[in-house]
């Protein structure tokens, strides 16, 4: 990877005044550990709890893959190029390593001291010794020969023979073993007791990674796939006995590294570098903190990895190895394979479900373009249900009126409702042109899949630009009325999926008002045809006029604040990380402007210095769904200029992709949006504020007016009473 690779790749400086700006990484690991707190809030269902387990450990995972991996690569080069980026990896190395360790600390103690006493306490045993009853062993033996046995392939590890891979994020036993006693001499005695090492892969692709053992006197007993494993590694290694079983897992870098690809068939580059993903440089190796000195070092050797070793200073010395990315772990890893842990008693012990509500503005008997076109629409998703949006595409792909179809697609779902009514319209003669963004991470291949079957279907499909990557989620449907065409626009805050449209916090926005559906076709045109005659005057758009726009919007509450006046912004992203933006918020700050910052992940801004932040507060929002939508208000005298979109205020967001950020004209769409930010910069139940070093701070909860802004949320949905209050705007 070159120096100008890394650059554009991923943000990595940590010379950051330390004063003014919070490094993006150690910010991210607070909010991972704002999802480590859900997992320690006894007032949740267990299983609720387990589920915040398993999005932590699997939000670390990615990090190591993406984040981390990074960094390790920029501390490989040489120190001169680490100074010319402005540079000290091993310095925020250090410090990732730290908090991650402090962190996985305060996991396992939750998981040991609170999870499983609570799991006992409700008849269900999760079993960390080898069983004893004679049923559960009589099911076992029988289970490890019909069913496991076969999927198992160890290896014999030699000294000569340098292990150079072990695969991304599976699960493997590093086993000790001494061959078993037969007649021999003396020499051959020595020979047989010296150790061998092998390696056996838990085969957690073939089977859940938990085996419900069978029910005793109403209790139900549950145990790790790897210790079905473990209690029958002799039957493995007939000949040898086993001397000792620890696990390992190898995290690998997952970045493809194509944001500046320009030359060639990028289809073809992403198929080449999906295959690469799976045996990417190594980012971290996860080890059993009680594996032996002996069988660490083997290990270490085996894998012969320019890695760093965070190990116990007693290991380090007598080792005598490299520094390497090994990390002393527990005995279990891969615990995000708890988003599928077995409740034998569901429903109980789990959150209550929450179905979404059909959306009560559409009338079902009537055309969505004609109610479209008589008054906007937003929809908030997963309050309400995504049918909506489906139902959108698919009059389209059957009216005879319509007659193009254009649309964005980011991450899609892997049977998705969407993508087949777009193949439905191409069949029937409609022109279907969708943009499909090839860089999402980890969606690459189920974008690669759907756009070969839209393709093979007649849909004009036209992949990545060069340089940016287009995360704007948009779709417009042009259709003849009479003697005129008319446009109507879907606009969102989140992806075209169905399925994560039930978990992600997001809005949802129909119009067919000329002033923006223009607007769009002139974005659709630069997507798909390279058109730079563009007038934005409505619309925020990245490449074009977005930072511009967010800037003027930000001088014009300072001139008001300066005059004397109310002056008062609310944004709510995912990620606050671009200095530009931030040091525009602080002159905010400093002159006068009260701003109220909702900032779910990253957020490099400290809060509440004097003389530079006094009059910003931040708050996050960790609860049952995702918080995903990113919105924007500006006061401007009283008039609440309401803006949204999917553009964090990051600057590759606002730098290197095409986001779109559309208006909110109507007052009661504009009060319903308002609504859900009030309950949320009221929330004190599952808010937290984020002081100066952006610690987790609980919010002081009131037992006689709890507010918790999700489920609050929910409720005012379902009455039909979201927007129908005073005092919305602060």
């Amino acid at each position: 990877m070159d120096t100008q690779t890394i650059s554009n790749s991923a943000t990595l400086e940590t010379n950051y005044d330390g004063r003014k700006y919070i490094n993006r990484d150690l910010s991210w690991l607070e909010f991972n550990y704002r999802v480590l707190m859900e997992a320690r809030d006894s007032s949740l269902p267990v299983f609720e709890r387990i589920k915040f387990l398993a999005i932590f450990s699997s939000n670390l995972d990615e990090f190591f893959r993406v984040r981390v991996s990074s960094i390790q690569e920029v501390s490989r080069l040489k120190k001169k190029k680490q100074k010319k980026l402005g540079l000290q990896p091993q310095v925020l190395l250090e410090k990732i390593y730290a908090r991650v360790n402090e962190q996985q600390e305060e996991f396992g103690a939750i998981f040991r001291t609170e999870i499983l006493p609570e799991l006992e306490k409700n008849g269900i045993c999760l079993l960390q010794e080898a069983p004893t009853e004679p049923i559960h062993l009589d099911y076992l033996d029988n289970f490890f020969y019909e069913e496991i046995l076969p999927f198992l392939h160890p290896e014999i590890l030699l000294k000569e023979k340098v292990l150079h891979f072990l695969r991304e994020k599976a699960i493997y036993f590093m086993v000790k073993l001494e061959r078993k006693s037969v007649k021999e001499s003396s020499q051959e005695e020595n020979q047989r007791k010296k150790p061998r090492y092998a390696l056996i892969q838990i085969p957690v692709h073939y089977f859940s990674r938990f085996v419900e053992l069978p029910p005793i006197n109403g209790l139900h007993y549950i145990l790790f796939l790897d210790d079905v494993v473990r209690l029958n590694l002799s039957k493995v290694f007939p000949g040898f006995t086993v001397r000792g079983c620890h696990s390992i897992k190898m995290s690998r870098n997952a970045d493809l590294l194509l944001e500046d690809q320009i030359r060639g068939n990028l289809a073809s580059k992403i198929k080449e570098s999906l295959n690469n993903r799976k045996i990417g440089a190594p980012a971290r190796l996860l080890y059993d903190k009680e594996m032996p000195e002996d069988m660490l070092k083997y290990l270490l050797d085996s894998l012969n990895l320019p890695l760093r070793v965070d190990l116990p200073d007693k290991f380090r010395r007598s080792l005598k190895v490299r520094k390497s990315d090994a990390i002393a772990g527990g005995r279990y890893h891969n615990f995000n394979d708890f988003f599928g842990f077995p409740n034998p008693k569901a429903p109980l012990l789990e959150a209550t479900p929450l179905p979404p509500q059909v959306y009560t503005g559409f009338q079902s008997d009537t055309s969505l373009f004609t109610q479209i076109k008589n008054q906007d629409h937003i929809l908030h998703f997963p309050y309400h249900a995504y049918d909506s949006v489906i139902r959108f595409l698919q009059e389209a792909s059957i009216d005879p009126n319509v007659e193009e179809i254009h649309t964005t697609q980011y991450r899609v779902a892997s049977d998705s409702g969407f993508v087949s009514n777009l193949i439905a319209a191409a069949l029937n003669n409609k022109r279907v042109n969708v943009f499909v963004e090839l860089k999402a991470r980890f969606d690459e291949a189920t974008n690669l899949k759907t756009a070969e079957k839209m393709i093979q279907a007649g849909v004009n499909v036209k992949y990545s630009l060069p340089k940016l990557k287009v995360h704007a989620k948009i779709a417009l449907v042009v259709r003849k009325e009479g003697n005129d065409r008319r446009m109507y626009a879907f606009l969102s805050t989140g992806n075209f999926n169905e399925k994560t449209a039930k978990i992600y916090a997001d809005h949802g926005f129909f119009t067919a008002d000329p002033a923006i559906t223009q607007e769009l076709l002139q974005v659709f045109n630069f997507l798909e045809n390279g058109s730079k005659e563009v007038n934005f005057q409505q619309l925020l758009v990245a490449q074009f006029n977005i930072r511009d726009d967010f800037e003027r919007m930000i001088n014009r509450e300072i001139q008001m604040a300066k005059a004397g006046k109310t002056a008062y912004m609310l944004i709510k992203v995912n990620n606050l990380e671009d200095r530009r933006m931030i040091d525009k918020l602080y002159e905010a700050s400093q002159a006068g402007v009260k701003v109220d910052l909702i900032i779910r992940g990253i957020c490099c801004l400290r809060p509440e210095i004097a003389g530079l932040s006094e009059n910003i507060r931040i708050r996050r929002v960790v609860g049952t769904w995702l918080e995903h939508a990113r919105v924007f208000v500006f006061y401007n005298q009283g008039a609440y200029d309401m803006y949204m979109g999917s553009a964090d205020w990051m600057e590759r967001n606002l730098s290197r992709r095409v986001e779109v950020i559309f208006p909110l004209k109507n007052p009661n769409l504009k009060a319903e949006v308002m609504h859900i930010l009030h309950l949320q910069l009221t929330d004190n139940t599952k808010a937290v504020f984020l002081d100066q070093n952006l610690n987790n701070s609980p919010i002081p909860p009131d037992p006689d007016k709890p507010i918790c802004a999700q489920l609050d949320t929910y409720e005012l949905i379902r009455q039909g009473q979201l927007g129908k209050r005073d005092n919305l705007f602060p």
